[in-house]
């Protein structure tokens, strides 16, 4: 479970609840309750979006809501500890010698490139075809994006309509003074639901669902060159160094704490 996602959602919650404990105290929590524009808000906001996307498309889209809740498993100072040892099996065995390394991966992209290199394909061949695959995969990525950033501006738009249809029923009964008051405050209603979805649940996902995306494509990256240097028959220590580079100075200094531990025992 990813702490911050989880923090950050029940989080901004409990600030409206907040604002409302303050405003207007609990026991007028009832006049944030209005059914019609809950409908009018989160309903046409919902088909709208629909109408973008396929509907295989629009419901795996919407499941992705769930990944920004689990923990990261991207580990880059793993991950290039296992190329560095994959390098040093190349460099004592030879590059046909991986072929049985591949087989205890689990990440399927790095085994795909150990077999392409296994099989002696050509090293821009073996970058091309690796990075073709990540331009997939990113483009996958993206199209979920797309689907929470367009929710995200039809969230706002509907709540805009409800508040103009409370508006005109607001005016067919302006000859009723004490009616004015509450028809607005429920015009209002569909605009802060609105507001709400965009930028407590919509902006948030995309958010993360980004920064996800950004950490998976570094990690192919790094995958590329440290494979394509094994290709190379490059020293593992100049592979290190290279992949290293990916990382920020405290990550460096971590990743290179954690091998000097690992050493002593």
């Amino acid at each position: 479970m990813d702490l911050a996602s989880l923090i950050g959602f029940v989080g901004c919650f409990g600030m409206i609840l907040v604002g409302i404990a303050t405003s207007a105290g609990f026991a007028n929590i009832g006049r944030y309750a209005d059914i019609p524009s809950v409908v009018i808000t989160i309903g046409g906001s919902i088909f709208a979006t629909m109408t973008m996307f396929s509907m295989k498309d629009f419901v795996g889209s919407l499941k992705t809501i769930t990944m920004i809740f689990k923990s990261p498993t991207d580990d880059i100072a793993a991950m290039i500890k296992k190329i560095i040892d994959l390098s040093n099996v190349a460099r004592k065995e030879g590059l046909l010698s991986l072929e049985e390394a591949a087989g205890e991966l689990d990440d399927a992209f790095m085994k795909k490139g150990i077999l392409l290199i296994v099989d002696g394909t050509d090293p821009e061949l073996v970058r091309g075809i690796l990075e073709t695959e990540m331009v997939s995969i990113e483009g996958r990525h993206k199209a979920k994006m797309k689907f929470w950033d367009s929710w995200g501006t039809m969230g706002p738009a509907w709540g805009m309509i409800g508040t103009l249809l409370g508006l005109v029923n607001m005016l067919y009964e302006m000859d009723d003074p004490s009616s004015i008051g509450p028809s607005m405050a429920v015009a209002l209603i569909t605009t802060l639901y609105g507001s709400v979805l965009a930028n407590w649940v919509c902006a948030p996902v995309s958010g993360k669902l980004g920064a996800n995306n950004d950490n998976e494509m570094m990690m192919k990256e790094i995958m590329i060159e440290g494979l394509l240097s094994i290709q190379a028959g490059e020293n593992p220590r100049v592979i290190e160094e290279k992949l290293k580079s990916f990382l920020a100075p405290a990550e460096r200094a971590a990743a290179s704490a954690e091998e000097g531990g690992g050493g002593d025992g």
